[in-house]
């Protein structure tokens, strides 16, 4: 039988998605080598990556094909938003800014993310499918190694989503039937290695801050 377009996806990012899980940040973070401050400036840089992305499906929302991909229930920006209040407190929109790195990806995902349907799903994907699964790693370290179960580790929890997996199926399969056709596959892959990079970039810049994080 030949690989589905979900299958053939994952192994075409395979490479780069191990680059950004075992980039230094993500290793040592989960690692237990890093404060909660490391925890907290992670939370910060993807508040913005998500207002993009659901800013982005606002827009799309009404696409014959990207609007199947559009799950509120999903949507993290709210929860980031709690969790942002208990690491810099109620006036955190005045500390907490994008990094270059960010900045970049977030203009990234709203170029292609309006531009066609497939660009918008490709970073949709690469984003929530792996907050879902490999979120659940960072969930219990803040838990394990910090104690924060509540606001502060709200971007992990999926409490509108009764079943993981279930859920991961039912996207694998509408990535399967959405109608795309060959190079638009091929493009569709392109773009979900270029968001994959662009989340290795931001843990590289919040790198550059690991001494002041580092718990030894």
């Amino acid at each position: 039988m030949s690989p589905t377009f979900a299958e053939t996806l994952r192994a075409a990012t395979l490479p780069v998605h191990d680059q950004a899980n075992h980039s230094p940040y993500i290793s040592a973070l989960l690692g237990g080598e890093l404060s909660v401050d490391a925890f907290a400036d992670l939370a910060g840089q993807l508040y913005f990556v998500y207002s993009a992305l659901e800013d982005t499906a606002e827009q799309v929302r009404e696409d014959p094909i990207a609007g199947r991909f559009v799950f509120p229930e999903l949507y993290r920006r709210a929860a980031l938003r709690e969790d942002m209040a208990f690491y810099f407190g109620p006036s955190w929109e005045s500390v907490v800014k994008p990094l270059p790195a960010t900045a970049a990806y977030c203009e990234r995902i709203r170029e292609a993310g309006t531009s066609w349907s497939g660009g918008f799903v490709a970073h949709h994907y690469t984003r929530y499918l792996g907050d879902i699964a490999g979120g659940q790693i960072i969930r219990h370290k803040l838990k394990n190694l910090h104690g924060i179960t509540g606001p502060g580790s709200m971007f992990y929890v999926f409490d509108q989503i009764p079943s993981a997996p279930k859920f991961r199926d039912n996207y694998r399969e509408l990535l399967n039937t959405a109608p795309w056709d060959a190079q638009e596959r091929r493009n569709f892959i392109m773009e979900s290695v270029r968001a994959y990079e662009l989340n290795v970039g931001l843990f590289a810049a919040l790198a550059e801050d690991m001494p002041r994080y580092s718990m030894s």
